[in-house]
């Protein structure tokens, strides 16, 4: 196998989005011809019982997923579970197929580690994806489906896109993620209050038995995170997942005037809401942290806070595949010495 370091300076060269199409049609041929790729999943797919957990009425082999926004589509299911990923979580998705934003909409800023993107949820939209599911679900490693409302949909009418795709992809996966925090669509922000969230949580419980996780900005005033995820909970959600990109644009040199931070520079920023929230929250639902993880020590802290469930994404792109494998591998150590059997005994340990 090639070595990251050495190719990454070559995908580097690219636009950050035509980067990422190379990434994606090599994570798509596992699933024209998944024999080649089995070293690959044998040496980076940690199997160990010390990172098992049972989930949402499933098995997670290890606590590392790939967040929302790498796999839109649905197409790259296999490929990210060969990359050593014990879940994965495709969208967002919309309810039409849509473009997303103008290019170019994706930049990187190499000496903070981190992205810049204003995407906008381009996706081929409910009916393929949901067709695509249907010929891969249930799938060996858990799979959460992140949806979002059409660009186009007024704010008054926002629910109607969130119900019917609840309805599109129910059974299609193992649990729904309601994404009201990007900030590249006009007005899905201002989704992010108790009307809308009690509204949409009382509708969509009767409609499905998947979990429903409500996804969080990091951009709220802390006290206003923890009020509005207890209320989300209080309403229905089966879980927190904090957070989603950030526009303090002040957190890199060289910033864009469009989009949302993620990496190394939204990593501090994210465990601060996600602590308070955690504070609260921390044996009552399922959480899930996600922002600036790059390591297996960044990680464990964020599990010791109280993380069932962990997500990267920009740290992939500047450390490569062999971060998954290493994290996995750090915390079993991690865990070792300080006591653990199992991973589940060290979730919110600094809370107890």
């Amino acid at each position: 196998m090639l070595n990251y370091e050495s190719i990454k300076p070559l995908l580097f060269k690219l636009q950050p989005e035509n980067a990422h199409h190379v990434a994606a049609s090599v994570l798509r041929l596992p699933n024209l011809c998944p024999t080649p790729f089995n070293f690959f999943l044998r040496s980076h797919f940690v199997h160990d019982p010390i990172l098992r957990q049972e989930i949402f009425g499933r098995t997670f082999y290890n606590p590392i997923g790939l967040g929302a926004g790498f796999d839109k589509n649905a197409t790259m299911i296999r490929g990210i579970q060969i990359l050593g990923f014990g879940f994965t979580e495709i969208g967002t998705v919309t309810p039409k197929p849509q473009d997303g934003n103008p290019k170019p909409r994706m930049f990187r800023h190499i000496e903070e580690e981190s992205i810049q993107n204003a995407m906008g949820f381009n996706n081929e939209g409910a009916y393929k994806v949901a067709k695509r599911l249907k010929n891969i679900f249930p799938f060996v490693t858990p799979i959460g489906v992140n949806i979002g409302k059409n660009k186009t949909t007024p704010e008054a009418e926002a629910i109607n896109d969130y119900i019917h795709l609840i309805k599109a992809f129910d059974g299609l996966g193992d649990y729904f993620v309601i994404n009201i925090s990007s900030p590249n669509t006009p007005g899905l922000r201002d989704l992010q209050n108790e009307a809308f969230i009690t509204n949409l949580f009382a509708q969509a419980k009767k409609l499905t038995k998947m979990p429903i996780l409500l996804k969080i900005a990091p951009d709220m005033e802390v006290e206003d995170a923890v009020k509005l995820t207890k209320m989300a909970v209080e309403a229905g959600a089966d879980g927190i997942i904090a957070t989603n990109t950030t526009i303090d644009y002040s957190l890199v040199k060289h910033p864009k005037d469009i989009g949302g931070l993620s990496g190394a520079v939204l990593k501090e920023k994210s465990f601060q809401i996600f602590d308070a929230i955690a504070a609260e929250l921390y044996g009552k639902t399922t959480l899930i942290s996600v922002g600036g993880i790059d390591s297996a020590q960044e990680a464990y802290r964020r599990i010791r806070a109280g993380a069932n469930l962990i997500q990267i994404y920009s740290g992939l792109i500047f450390h490569g595949p062999d971060m998954i494998r290493d994290i996995n591998n750090g915390l079993i150590q991690l865990l070792k010495k300080d006591g653990f059997e199992n991973i589940s005994q060290a979730v919110g340990a600094d809370r107890k």
